[in-house]
């Protein structure tokens, strides 16, 4: 294969693309060709004689992969290569080799803290979902006879989570805790797993947390991996976990050829355990590792560059890079200063419309803000004005009850040891097949020690059940039995055929317009399990079951449609707009008030590089706002300006007009502020201009600005390292000298 358009590469950019042995780092900031360079590195790999079976590439959302693919393809790769996130290659990796039958092969010394227990899976497990996980803690909770007001299950799982993310299993988990909260929360643990193990299930952190375990423990499996997988390429490394990192060493532990492309100014998932160590410290993992910088940025223009690089320098971990654009066009970055939300989304709306009448399509604009919530505002302003949009939440349609219910037949066709699945449909529609059956059933089987479904089968022995639980039970089992013999039929058939003779279909058919509408979202699932089987070589229920299980928000958004996308800014990574609008730049919400209640830098940080990720998703056009007030919880609220508008290197408008003093509030039903307002100053310490100053990270600095906003007061500092600061006073224990 002669390797093609190689002349569209920059030096740098060639430099990652011909590296072929050997560990490789690549820094790639926003709008450097990242991806590019990843599908060019394929292709020349080919090109050099090297099999696409041989070439592993991880990226982490279902939508990065598919475009990585087209483009790979596109450039004349072969197909055989792999290329998934890493959740859909550990699924993979444990439907191939997570049996009982494997054994322990060998252990490495470099994979001595990984527990010696392998995985217990069978090849047909079922993928629990957030829902589905919840559901088990609950059992978990309940099953240790634990109160669940003091061990509340979201926290259970949560902390389960966490655990799971650290490579910590329950048995290891048991030997350390040494409290009355730890040695409870072991005992859950177990109880949780135990639970998953009954259900031939996995959560989404044990699909990573197995793979670890078997790749570290069975050298057979890690030999044959390597083998396969000779060169292995990972996206977006600085969002990797504590397991993905480990799986990554592993995979790559027999040939060391390990590529990853990253930059620890977009790491913004440290809440789901990313680590940007990882990145950081990759050359210490790696000490041969050759280190190559994408700077050039193909995307933003100068202002909007220059405005990322102001925010970004404030962040003290991280790994110097400066972005040089591409692109001469340029315009300013415009900052506006708003009365409340609904202005806010008013003034959005009235820009967009002066965008499109200009000629900008829809498609090519996007609104970001920090929460969810924050949506319902434009929302309504957007349907008033007649602004097409979508809001980019897409699992939510996996989340509708009827959506759930059908999924649920598929999933115990797939696996009949999945109890959550089988409670949810045995009733569903109404089949006369309560509580009080199910619980005699449950024990039953409990006693037998026998599954639920297997209880369900010897029904007609079960002396706690009258006659007719007993013919309604026997109905079911029959039909489900025949369903499970069409396992193998595409998951559209299978669909259809559950909608039509389970009864769904014809207890939906009733006329009402909720029922009406729960039709038409079944028969679009059974649309999009049509063109998945289209889209795919070797379709099969338990794959599509796996890509619904592994769908995010990210995969439903619609780059076709000329709509306005609304997303939170975490959604937003990976996208590329050529005009953003950022809202809701207000202390408390952006910076988000948990990163500045206490002393942890690291999650400020993190707060930092998550607009960073916003300002250079833009193009050509972008748009700042905050506001004044901002309703919360039915009380209209003062604000204050984040303190990143005060990095930016931008000028505010009307900051100085903006009230200083605590928080004040307006009554959602009237236009003035209730009660006695105090706007004077309640913070002790007032810094003037030129004044020397002492922080214990930062170190010695001369004060630039002070804006007096009481206890929220904000002080900006250039401190002798260079570097400017912008700092909440009551945050800083700034030393005055």
């Amino acid at each position: 294969m002669a390797y093609p358009q190689n002349e569209m590469l920059t030096p740098s950019q060639k430099e990652a693309v011909f590296h072929i042995e050997g560990p490789l780092l690549v820094i790639a900031g926003p709008g450097s060709g990242k991806t590019r360079v990843i599908t060019h590195r394929i292709a020349a790999l080919i090109n050099a004689g090297y099999s696409p079976f041989n070439i592993c590439a991880i990226t982490f959302t279902n939508k990065a992969a598919d475009e990585m693919r087209q483009r790979a393809i596109a450039l004349g790769a072969a197909t055989g290569v792999h290329i998934s996130t890493f959740h859909s290659l550990c699924v993979r990796i444990l439907r191939r080799y997570a049996q009982p039958k494997n054994i322990l092969k060998g252990h490495s010394p470099e994979f001595s803290r990984s527990p010696s227990r392998l995985p217990e899976t069978r090849p047909n497990f079922s993928i629990y979902d957030e829902s589905d996980q919840r559901r088990c803690m609950k059992l978990a909770v309940k099953g240790c006879e634990i109160d669940t007001k003091n061990f509340p299950p979201a926290r259970m799982l949560e902390a389960v989570s966490t655990l799971k993310n650290k490579l910590i299993d329950d048995e290891a988990f048991k030997k350390q805790a040494d409290d009355y909260f730890t040695k409870t929360l072991a005992k859950i643990y177990s109880r949780y797993q135990q639970i998953l193990k009954e259900h031939n299930a996995l959560d989404f952190d044990d699909l990573l947390m197995q793979t670890a375990f078997l790749l570290e423990n069975n050298l057979q499996v890690r030999k044959h991996i390597g083998q396969r997988f000779r060169f292995l390429l990972i996206d977006e490394y600085q969002d990797t976990n504590h397991a993905q990192y480990r799986i990554a060493r592993a995979m790559a532990a027999e040939h060391n050829n390990i590529c990853v492309t990253g930059d620890p100014d977009q790491s913004i998932y440290r809440w789901r355990g990313a680590d940007i160590r990882n990145i950081l410290a990759f050359e210490k993992d790696w000490p041969h590792a050759a280190v190559v910088k994408l700077e050039q940025n193909f995307r933003s223009s100068p202002s909007i560059l220059r405005t990322a690089d102001s925010l970004i320098a404030c962040n003290i971990n991280r790994k110097q890079k400066t972005l040089v654009p591409t692109i001469s066009e340029d315009r300013d970055v415009e900052i506006s200063m708003l009365e409340d939300e609904l202005e806010e989304a008013q003034n959005t709306a009235r820009k967009i419309k002066e965008l499109t009448k200009q000629g900008v399509k829809r498609s090519e604009i996007a609104v970001f803000y920090r929460i969810n919530a924050m949506s319902r505002a434009l929302e309504e302003t957007f349907i008033n004005e007649k602004i097409p949009y979508q809001v980019v939440r897409g699992v939510e349609f996996y989340n509708r009850k009827e959506i759930r219910d059908i999924i649920a037949y598929l999933k115990f066709i797939a696996n009949s040891s999945d109890e959550l699945a089988l409670l949810r449909i045995i009733n569903t529609p109404s089949r006369g097949i309560g509580k009080t059956t199910t619980d005699r059933v449950r024990a039953y089987a409990q006693a037998e020690h026998i599954s639920f479904y297997q209880a369900l089968k010897r029904a007609q022995t079960i002396d706690s059940l009258s006659t007719a639980p007993k013919k309604r039970i026997a109905e079911f089992v029959s039909m489900m039995e025949k369903f499970r013999k069409c396992a193998s039929q595409p998951p559209a058939a299978i669909a259809r055929r559950i909608l039509k003779e389970s009864g769904l279909e014809e207890s939906l058919n009733t006329g009402n317009i909720k029922d009406q509408s729960a039709l038409e979202n079944i028969n679009e699932l059974i649309n999009a399990a049509a063109r998945y089987e289209q889209q795919t070589e070797e379709p099969s229920l338990i794959d599509y079951l796996q890509q619904i299980a592994l769908f995010s928000d990210i995969d439903s958004y619609d780059t076709i449609s000329e709509r306005i996308a609304l997303m939170t800014l975490h959604s937003a990574k990976g996208l590329e707009f050529e005009n953003v609008f950022i809202i809701g730049l207000e202390q408390g919400l952006l910076p988000h008030e948990k990163s500045i209640r206490g002393p942890d830098l690291d999650e400020l940080e993190e707060e930092r590089r998550l607009l960073f990720v916003g300002l250079t998703r833009a193009g050509q056009g972008l748009y700042l706002s905050y506001v004044k007030y901002r309703t919360y919880r039915g009380q209209l609220l003062r604000t204050i300006p984040s303190q990143f508008l005060y990095e930016l290197g931008l000028d505010l408008p009307s900051a100085k007009q903006i009230s200083s003093g605590s928080l004040d509030y307006k009554s959602n039903t009237e236009s003035e502020p209730f009660g006695d307002i105090d706007t004077g100053n309640n913070n002790s310490q007032q810094f003037a201009e030129g004044q020397i100053v002492r922080h214990n990270i930062f170190g010695l600095g001369r004060v630039k600005e002070f804006h007096d906003m009481g206890e929220n007061s904000i002080v900006v500092v250039r401190f002798d390292s260079g570097k400017t600061k912008s700092l909440m006073v009551k945050y800083a224990n700034l030393i005055k000298l």
